[in-house]
């Protein structure tokens, strides 16, 4: 049985009278990459906020690592985050904002930022400056950032954002190289071709809602042609599917509808 590493139950988040997240069920499981996919303003930032605790949920329950996170606060220090636009000096390296932050989280051994730098590919920018830093170059970073504590699961809200062909394959790699050492990645992202080279789950974001989870294999099947056949006699159309047409390669939707993929 796989492990659960995130699962959301009925996320309710209202601003006023208006809901950005209705009733939100996702689960992530370990060593997955999630793409969350959604237009601007579906509620995939708010969603990233709420897991990590930066926005309070009105209602529903999140469960980070099999418990609720409200009863295990410590299970945030498993989590890093690259939500929206990390904040960095300007003037500063690239070593230097994250010896920064090694400060802010307590984390002694300055070792470990060479060790980040070199997985999202930074670690030969020396002194250049971050406002000299590409708009990849920025992304990394705040991938960098997100790693710099040893997470077991990270949030990146999207990385890939704005980014050119190169940059994205950039960032593609990393996240690769990232699921290789066991670390579990929610991304979001309005561009599914691109979420689609890397991740192996999607949960599709519409209004707030979630109104579709599938698999990469799911997600084939659904995007295959295929032909849709309405029939009054499900079975009798099965049979002379096999038998006629020595053909398995289809599904049943409901009581009236085949999708033939052959």
């Amino acid at each position: 049985m796989k492990q659960e590493i995130l699962k959301t139950k009925d996320l309710i988040k209202k601003y006023k009278d208006n809901i950005v997240l209705n009733k939100v069920n996702i689960t992530i499981n370990k060593g997955d990459i999630y793409g969350l996919v959604g237009s601007n303003g579906a509620g995939k930032s708010t969603l990233m906020n709420v897991i990590s605790s930066l926005t309070m949920k009105d209602s529903g329950k999140v469960y980070l690592f099999g418990k609720e996170i409200a009863q295990n606060r410590d299970s945030r220090n498993r989590i890093g985050c690259m939500i929206e636009n990390p904040a960095f000096y300007p003037n500063l390296s690239a070593y230097d904002n994250l010896k920064y932050y090694c400060i802010l989280k307590g984390i002694i051994d300055h070792e470990k930022i060479h060790e980040v730098l070199r997985k999202v590919k930074l670690d030969n920018t020396r002194k250049k400056k971050f406002k000299q830093f590409s708009l990849g170059m920025k992304q990394r970073l705040g991938i960098a950032l997100a790693i710099l504590n040893n997470p077991d699961f990270i949030i990146l809200d999207e990385p890939i954002n704005g980014l050119d062909p190169l940059g994205i394959s950039e960032i593609r790699e990393t996240l690769l190289q990232l699921q290789q050492e066991n670390i579990t990645i929610l991304i979001s992202s309005h561009i599914l071709s691109e979420l689609y080279l890397v991740a192996n789950k999607f949960g599709f974001l519409e209004g707030g809602k979630i109104i579709k989870e599938l698999s990469k294999e799911q997600l084939d099947n659904e995007c295959s042609r295929c032909l849709s056949i309405k029939v009054n006699d499900i079975k009798k159309t099965c049979v002379l599917l096999e038998e006629k047409l020595n053909t398995t390669n289809y599904k049943v939707l409901n009581e009236q509808e085949i999708r033939l993929y052959d």
